[in-house]
């Protein structure tokens, strides 16, 4: 990916360096340590495929210059350099994410331009600018989660042993293996260039004395109406999860998210979640809820007051896929477009299957207040949202079913889907999860159809469409308030006739 480098110079002559990475819309980039070389953020485990990263080289590190005067180390005296760097980009309000170190810098910038911010991403911030410290005692106690990793004692041993006079760097290294998820070869590689992208010099200057006044940066960050959202790792021991929920409490409009298995580097350890996360929040469409410890991305489009209708995707897609058809519903419908679990920007949980998938889109409804509502469901997504129908019948109006299998055993079974396809973006773990259900279906699924009462629309492919679509009229049979639509059109009708299925849909009532 190309990557470009520009200088300005900040408030006391000094000039400094930023790289630019991916396209879109420009995100601000406070690299941690403190003090350390942007470099080691690389593309932030691929969030430059959602933004145009600016990777800010702090003064004294990277190509940025070294200043005159040491003192300007000081975090709160770097506030004027981010300042700088936003007026250089011209940017009324920017969107302003801090790593570590980095992101007491964002927090103390946040405090001093409160309007200037946008939105804020805070990474594994400890909270020190807040007042939120982490003891001795409280980081041994944390890092316990580490203690059946083979060099778990050694390492411990060797910390314990600490002169301490031992210079900072050396220190910092030791505990390299506890910043990470797994101590794997890129957890090693990241943390290889620790030593010469650091500028030790202002890393110790950097909390120098006067440099922090939380109960003032507290009280400053009252009139920051941006929204806030505070990235922790699971097995992180400064923050834990736990301190970085304190520091969320901090601001007006925040909200946490714990990366599962992750330390405190999350874009090395899961590049694919950390990304998720921070893209959903990032994108003003996207919004989020979490059903049943699962955090959901999803669309919402359309007058707050208008009749709700969920639009459920099928295997392999996400919400953007019913773009063409959310518009135009969304002139007189509260148009809501769901990324299941496994796909898109929701999280990617591990376990499928289609009760799951039921469970999760009733668990959606439930969350949103959005009982009797109209749902429309695609293939898997339709599936799934027919089964809700059958176990929770009051949860859905209308039911809209777009070329979804009926659970008839698929024969010959599916066998195991192989590796990966290069670049997927879902969670190729769905589908064995779920061709496991399709080749050996609970029989109760199709057996309980009688007991959907919503009023149901089944819309068929025709013969290009890989489904029997003889099941889909047996299925028309069955469900007591069910018609059949034929749009030829194959599987993906939404998509290649959008007009002839949103006039199906509006004959419906929809």
């Amino acid at each position: 990916m190309a990557e470009r480098t520009q200088t300005f110079t900040t408030y006391d002559g000094t000039e400094l360096s930023y790289r630019t990475r991916g396209e879109g819309e420009p995100l601000v980039v406070l690299p941690g340590g403190p003090m350390r070389d942007a470099v080691h953020l690389g593309d932030l485990g691929g969030l430059s495929a959602h933004r145009a990263l600016v990777l800010f080289d702090p003064r004294g590190t990277g190509a940025s210059a070294v200043p005159a005067d040491p003192a300007s180390y000081r975090c709160d005296r770097q506030v004027a350099d981010v300042e700088a760097l936003r007026v250089h980009l011209g940017l009324d309000r920017i969107d302003l994410l801090g790593h570590s170190g980095g992101g007491a810098l964002a927090t103390l910038y946040a405090a001093a331009h409160p309007g200037r911010v946008r939105s804020l991403v805070l990474v594994t911030v400890g909270g020190r600018a807040l007042g939120i410290e982490t003891s001795d005692a409280e980081w041994d106690e944390a890092v316990e989660v580490f203690a059946d990793r083979p060099w778990y004692p050694e390492l411990r041993a060797a910390l314990d042993a600490l002169d301490p006079a031992t210079p900072p760097r050396e220190e910092v290294a030791l505990l390299m293996p506890f910043a990470y998820g797994r101590w794997d070869e890129a957890a090693r590689a990241h943390a290889a260039g620790l030593d010469e992208q650091t500028n030790w010099e202002a890393w110790e200057r950097f909390y120098a004395p006067g440099a922090l006044d939380p109960e003032a940066t507290r009280a400053a960050l009252a009139a920051l109406t941006a929204p806030v959202l505070v990235l922790a790792g699971a097995l992180d021991a400064s923050p834990t999860p736990a301190k970085a929920a304190r520091l969320a409490a901090c601001f007006p409009h925040a909200e946490l998210v714990v990366q599962a298995d992750a330390g405190h580097y999350p874009w090395v350890d899961d590049p694919g979640a950390f990304t998720r996360a921070v893209a959903a929040f990032l994108d003003p469409a996207v919004r989020t809820v979490t059903v049943d410890g699962v955090r959901l991305a999803y669309r919402v489009s359309g007058p707050e007051d208008a009749p709700p209708v969920v639009l459920v995707h099928g295997r392999g897609a996400d919400s953007t896929d019913w773009a063409g058809i959310a518009a135009p519903l969304a002139a007189d419908r509260r148009v809501y477009a769901l990324d299941l679990r496994g796909h898109g920007l929701s999280d990617r949980p591990g376990e499928y299957g289609f009760a799951a998938l039921r469970d999760e889109i009733g668990g959606f409804l439930k969350a949103l207040g959005l009982a009797g509502a109209t749902v429309v469901g695609h293939s898997m997504g339709g599936a799934a949202a027919c089964l809700l129908a059958q176990r929770e019948p009051a949860l859905i109006g209308r039911l809209v079913l777009e070329d979804a299998p009926v659970f008839f055993p698929v024969l010959p079974p599916r066998g195991p889907s192989g590796p990966p396809e290069e670049g997927a973006a879902f969670d190729w773990a769905v589908l064995d999860a779920t061709n496991a259900d399709l080749n050996a279906p609970d029989p109760a699924w199709r057996e309980e159809l009688t007991a959907v009462t919503a009023p149901t629309l089944i819309v068929g492919g025709g013969p290009d469409s890989h489904l029997p679509q003889g099941h889909l009229v047996w299925m028309a049979e069955r469900v007591p308030d069910a018609r059949l639509v034929t749009i030829e059109a194959g599987h993906l009708v939404h998509d290649a006739r959008p007009r002839e299925f949103l006039a199906a849909l509006r004959e419906f009532g929809v």
